[in-house]
């Protein structure tokens, strides 16, 4: 086998998707200068409308970040102090963070071996534990994350909430046009919360996020808590925050989300050529005892591969490898939730989630974005062919 050892692969390269809509984009941006109306204007209302209508839902709330979509999502759907969520330790630090800036305590369940989002029959045990042992406790919602772009099992967490009477919060940070039975990320729960994070693959040239929801209250209290809970100006209903989105990063927004079917396609079609040529390498295994394990995806989600990410043996060091040869790789993550040092307090400990915890010891995200050429994908799998040659 050739191996392309000269070709470097960028993990995210930036400039290539921005020289296609160059254009496009300052021209958005210079009509928001011209308009002076620069937080909460015209273009936001425009992107939120697009944006909800993407979803399939009927309100869309800018905000300042995916964190705050999700504190946005939990307190106006009536989490607040005292209540329980059950969520995943596998995700980003913000899914426990949000919970606890509500007032609320993050409790932790494990995932699912094959799509690392979070177990429905784990989350189940994790609630009727707590019914059984802390009487009087409130489990107010469960949080699953749809991570890496694929939707967690929403038929299963759909009969949850029915038998405990939960609200279920979608983090679709990474999944804007996932789907579940061909309903978009975003339509599923009683609400969810977007990040526009640069990295995703719908982003912004900054931090901004979205809340999306069928309920109009929540909408409404959304709204509110965003704007220091302010209606009309300078009057208070209650204490809220400033997060507001500015019309620059719609504006931005609202151009990209119309490539963003296309580039989600390009996203599909490069895990589909990885799995191909894993599989012709020989390196595909269904355990990381016989070689690496490719990414799965459930017949009923429509995934979008905002991550490509594999279960790799001698994981660390396959990745100093990989490094060496300037190709670029990240962990999605190294270390759990449950087990991060600032979390202390809820009481976890090693061995507490053993899938997740051998999770976080394999998994190694690979190079995905729709510019990614097929040339660059081979030099990636001849690079790590090599490593186990």
């Amino acid at each position: 086998m050739t191996i392309a050892t000269s070709l470097p692969v960028p993990m995210l390269d930036f400039s290539r998707q921005f020289s296609a809509i160059r254009e496009e984009v300052m021209a958005a941006v210079e009509a928001v200068c011209v308009s002076q109306k620069f937080i909460l204007g015209p273009a936001v209302s425009s992107f939120e409308h697009a944006a909800a209508q993407a979803c399939n839902t009927p309100f869309g709330v800018g905000c300042a970040s995916g964190t705050d979509a999700l504190w946005l999502a939990m307190a106006a759907a009536g989490v607040g102090p005292g209540d329980l969520v059950v969520t995943t330790p596998f995700s980003f630090f913000a899914t426990a963070s949000a919970i606890l800036r509500c007032g609320a305590t993050p409790v932790f369940a494990d995932i699912e071996p094959i799509t690392f989002n979070l177990s429905p029959s784990a989350a189940t045990d994790a609630i009727r534990f707590i019914q059984a042992n802390l009487p009087g406790s409130r489990v107010a919602a469960i949080l699953p994350v749809h991570l890496y772009g694929q939707c967690a099992d929403w038929d299963a967490f759909s009969a949850i909430k029915q038998e405990f009477s939960l609200h279920l919060i979608e983090d679709a940070a990474q999944a804007f046009g996932a789907t579940w039975n061909g309903s978009p990320a975003g339509s599923l729960g009683d609400a969810a919360a977007f990040s526009f994070y640069p990295t995703k693959n719908l982003s912004a040239f900054g931090d901004a996020g979205l809340v999306t929801t069928v309920d109009a209250g929540i909408a409404d209290r959304a709204t509110l808590l965003r704007a220091h809970g302010m209606r009309q100006r300078y009057i208070h209903e209650e204490v809220g925050w400033n997060s507001r989105l500015d019309s620059i990063q719609a504006a931005v927004l609202e151009v990209k989300l119309r490539y963003l079917p296309a580039w989600n396609a390009a996203r599909r079609a490069c895990a589909a050529l990885y799995d191909g040529l894993f599989t012709a390498a020989g390196l595909a295994a269904s355990s990381t005892q016989d070689g690496i394990v490719l990414p799965i995806t459930d017949p009923r989600a429509g995934h979008v591969f905002h991550q490509y990410v594999i279960r790799a043996p001698r994981r660390d060091a396959l990745r100093q490898h990989l490094t060496d040869r300037k190709i670029g790789t990240e962990i999605y993550y190294p270390i759990p939730l449950h087990l991060q040092t600032s979390l202390a307090s809820l009481g976890y400990k090693p061995g507490d989630f053993p899938v997740t915890e051998t999770a976080a010891a394999e998994v190694l995200a690979l190079p995905i974005y729709p510019e990614l050429r097929e040339d660059e994908q081979r030099a990636v799998v001849d690079a790590i062919a090599a490593f186990y040659s």
